[in-house]
């Protein structure tokens, strides 16, 4: 599945689920690690780890390759790994406290590069 249709597939099965917040990143050109981050923020530890078994059954089902998941023991931040897509869910303090949107916001990364 290409990366775009992959992280818009990602994005509405989480609204679907009532995760908050979703963002979508565009990595392409940018970075190395993935083409997109998926954010989103989960109204508890249940729900996160809930979004993120949800997100295990839809790779497994649609045969996309899971690469690893971190996190999903405590559910505060867990991470999951689909290669091209990168899903990042959070409890709303952690996703305060870490804030990935202003990290790999275009004009923070432009912002970043001018100071090396």
């Amino acid at each position: 599945m290409e990366s775009h249709l992959l992280a818009d597939a990602i994005q509405t099965l989480l609204d679907d689920k009532k995760a908050e917040d979703i963002q979508q990143l565009d990595l392409r050109g940018r970075s190395n690690i993935a083409d997109f981050f998926i954010i989103a923020t989960g109204s508890s530890t249940t729900h996160v780890a809930a979004l993120a078994e949800e997100l295990d059954r839809f790779a497994s089902q649609q045969k996309v390759p899971l690469l690893g998941m971190e996190g999903l023991p405590t559910a505060d931040w867990v991470l999951i790994d689909m290669e091209d897509v990168v899903v990042h869910l959070f409890r709303a303090t952690i996703r305060e406290f870490y804030n990935l949107e202003k990290l790999w916001h275009p004009t923070t990364a432009l912002i970043a590069q001018s100071r090396r």
